[in-house]
């Protein structure tokens, strides 16, 4: 898995409980998912579906987020990721623990924003 983005939840992305929005997660996680497939497709890329998020743990202020993503299916005009997320959490006494993963399908799409092939090359 390839790390693709590494953020630090801020007190606006919190409920009154300190705990971090699962929508602020998710919206966190499709960044992080299309960051492979539009590598691959070379140019502009739609989400087309979430097929599975499931949250592990809750998320806090102060945990420091790191996003994992692997290509687990190309098509011929999509392109489907799992996306792991990781919390770093309590410095003086690290811990890492999942908290999320997702899988996500992105389709390539032209300037009209019309389903296009991924190139093969």
């Amino acid at each position: 898995m390839e790390l693709v983005l590494r953020v630090l939840p801020l007190p606006a992305d919190a409920n009154a409980n300190g705990d971090i929005f699962g929508g602020w997660i998710m919206a966190q996680v499709d960044l992080a998912g299309s960051v492979l497939p539009a590598r691959i497709a070379k140019g502009r890329i739609a989400t087309v579906s979430v097929n599975q998020f499931i949250f592990k743990q809750p998320v806090s202020i102060g945990d420091l987020l790191s996003f994992y993503a692997r290509v687990e299916r190309i098509g011929r005009t999509s392109i489907t990721v799992h996306v792991e997320v990781y919390a770093e959490r309590n410095p003086a006494d690290l811990q890492v623990v999942k908290v999320t993963e997702a899988n996500l399908t992105y389709v390539a799409i032209d300037s009209e924003g019309k389903p296009r092939e991924v190139p093969r090359s």
